[in-house]
């Protein structure tokens, strides 16, 4: 998604927007902690009690340094709007006001009344603040959400095989259920009840082996499993064209090759560049082995995916009668938002627990196509990796 660029080029565009942040703000009196200042004394209710209510990281777990280059990203946008949104006192909220009570709301995943409570201001503001800086993002930082460049896709081909030896291996992909409470009397809403019966929208994603979204699909109701849903995706189209995936092939023993691929579970089908676990029981040793590499090799998306949910908890929870036209466009910044505490290395993601969880109570679902092509390439990189058993 978004324009293809240089790995390095981007590190040089992100670290100007800094530049440019940090001189704004400092020319403003932001910079200098005045904002925060005036900002954390309007905290009421239940963020007062926190046990530092006036530590920035504790009510929005980022870092400064991220909070600055994202208002510099939306900045020109928010600012070019005419609504002048106000605090309950007649304050007008600066754009650090705005992306402070938009991240909050997507970070927290609270209602729009309690964030409203908190800050000092209407729920209808808060609502409008939100979806402006929603529009603002996904415009203006998209580029942090793409597929790599060859230069980087070595990089992540490398340290994927790290990992557990896997070769050529390009991403991890899986998907995940954003709960969505809809009125059951409306018979449209059918559509969205997924195979546990709960109201939801799918949300597919690729990811490199630091966890960041390098693909998504979102959008599509729950009742749609993975197989339709990748189908019906860009990257399917561009794989099965050979656009995709579609880079250096590499040597395996005695002459043999492997081509670039993604790995899925059980719930995906097994193709030529997507490859999945060999199902049944009493397999073979090498079987196993392979079932072993690949389970442990794929948990990088599972952990993205429970990453995501754990720090914009607004698509944890069971969302109240969404905008099923607006919930992608948020589903996409959260992920935007995601990339971004990665690409700026934020300190504050590395004290956030780890975990593979992102669908909880969800029962493992099982697809039965396979292509010949899949099969071939699964069972040479198999045979390939039996010679070299974990020490």
């Amino acid at each position: 998604m978004g324009p293809i660029r240089g790995f390095k080029k981007r590190k040089r565009a992100e670290k100007k927007a800094e530049r440019c942040a940090a001189a704004a703000l400092t020319a403003s009196g932001q910079g200098t902690g005045d904002w925060w200042d005036d900002f954390s004394s309007r905290i009421t209710g239940s963020l007062s009690l926190l046990k530092e209510p006036k530590s920035f990281e504790s009510v929005f777990k980022i870092s400064r340094k991220t909070f600055n280059y994202i208002c510099s990203l939306v900045r020109e946008d928010l600012m070019a709007k005419t609504s002048n949104f106000t605090f309950s006192d007649g304050k007008v909220l600066s754009v650090d006001d705005q992306v402070a009570v938009a991240l909050r709301r997507l970070g927290s995943g609270e209602s729009l009344l309690n964030i409203g409570t908190s800050f000092g201001m209407n729920h209808s503001t808060v609502s409008q603040v939100t979806w402006q800086f929603v529009e603002a993002m996904e415009k203006r930082g998209i580029h942090h959400l793409r597929w790599p460049s060859s230069e980087e896709t070595e990089i992540i081909k490398s340290k994927f095989e790290k990992i557990r030896g896997l070769p050529n291996c390009c991403g991890a992909i899986d998907t995940t259920h954003i709960l969505m409470c809809l009125p059951s009397v409306d018979s449209s809403n059918k559509v969205w009840t997924d195979y546990e019966k709960n109201h939801s929208m799918v949300l597919q994603a690729i990811v490199d082996p630091e966890m960041r979204f390098r693909d998504i699909v979102t959008g599509w109701p729950g009742s749609m499993n993975e197989l339709l849903v990748l189908h019906n995706s860009g990257f399917f189209k561009l794989c099965e064209k050979g656009a995709r995936l579609n880079g250096k092939k590499m040597e395996l023993s005695e002459g043999s090759e492997v081509r670039e691929y993604i790995i899925g579970d059980a719930s995906f089908p097994l193709l030529p560049w997507l490859l999945t676990p060999y199902q049944g029981k009493d397999l073979s040793d090498s079987r196993v082995e392979f079932n072993k590499r690949h389970c442990a090799t794929r948990m990088v998306a599972q952990r993205a995916l429970a990453r995501l949910k754990d720090m914009w908890k607004i698509v944890q929870g069971k969302m109240w009668r969404p905008d099923k036209h607006r919930l992608p466009r948020i589903i996409l910044v959260c992920c935007l938002l995601h990339n971004i505490v990665i690409d700026l290395e934020d300190e504050v993601r590395d004290e956030m627990p780890l975990s593979h969880h992102h669908d909880t109570n969800y029962k493992q679902q099982y697809c039965d196509v396979g292509d010949k092509f899949g099969v071939e390439l699964r069972d040479e990189l198999t045979q390939y990796l039996s010679g070299r058993l974990p020490s």
